[in-house]
């Protein structure tokens, strides 16, 4: 499956889906995360309701994580079965967390 994590201009630390000015996107196999590629998604300043440009540049994708996520684009991701997630801090330290949960959960019992 297809992760994106929106991401700061510095590309360290997870962003608001509708602001993220960048994404990067992972290819998850439930166990590892590997980097696919970077996907811009360039927004004006001061313009408001910019989530389309964002669900634009990651459509392909199965999961979205965000620092936060408006009240209009988060039902608009469910209802296009996306599963999204809003957690903040590093790249790194938000995909470890994602990677741990989805374990736990898909553990057999």
């Amino acid at each position: 499956m297809k992760v994106a994590v929106a991401v700061s201009d510095n590309e360290k630390f997870s962003e608001h889906f509708g602001r993220a000015q960048k994404f990067r996107i992972y290819e998850f196999n439930g166990e590892n995360m590997k980097f696919l590629e970077r996907r811009d998604s360039p927004k004006e300043a001061g313009e408001k309701h910019q989530w389309g440009k964002s669900l634009m540049v990651i459509e392909d994708c199965d999961v979205v994580i965000c620092l936060q996520i408006g009240i209009t684009a988060k039902p608009g991701l469910k209802k296009m079965g996306k599963t999204v997630v809003e957690d903040e801090g590093t790249v790194d330290d938000v995909l470890n967390r994602y990677i741990k949960h989805y374990q736990f959960m898909n553990k057999p019992l």
